[in-house]
């Protein structure tokens, strides 16, 4: 049986190896990473990159092969609107951007090899 706490530091696990596999994948396709896990309060972006002049927010949802459904079906209304928030705040700080571009990256890990799924330009 699983204890609660080891269910969340798994879940933390699988979330740290997302990210860090989500860096690697942003780099390879020319992006230049600004910051991961941007805070404002109690907002968070996971990953702020840049690439031909557009600011990407990126939110990097990450989950095990054998998990049922996908891995940016849990990216929230809500979430969308924390991240459109926190993306505000960057803004006030970096005000060089003038385009801004919101991206799920999904995740799926599996063996031999990971699954992606880049989703751009999300909107609500």
């Amino acid at each position: 049986m699983i204890r609660k706490d080891e269910g969340k530091c798994l879940k933390q696990t699988i979330g740290n190896l997302g990210e860090s596999l989500a860096r690697n994948y942003f780099e390879k396709k020319g992006y230049a990473i600004l910051q991961t896990n941007w805070r404002i309060r109690h907002l968070e972006i996971d990953i702020i990159a840049s690439k031909n002049e557009v600011l990407h927010i990126i939110e990097v949802k990450t989950q095990k092969k054998s998990t049922a459904g996908f891995p940016e079906e849990n990216v929230t209304r809500k979430k969308m609107k924390n991240l459109m928030v926190a993306a505000d705040h960057y803004q006030m700080i970096d005000k060089r951007w003038k385009a801004l571009q919101f991206d799920v990256l999904s995740i799926i890990l599996g063996q031999p090899e990971h699954e992606f799924l880049l989703i751009e330009d999300v909107y609500l």
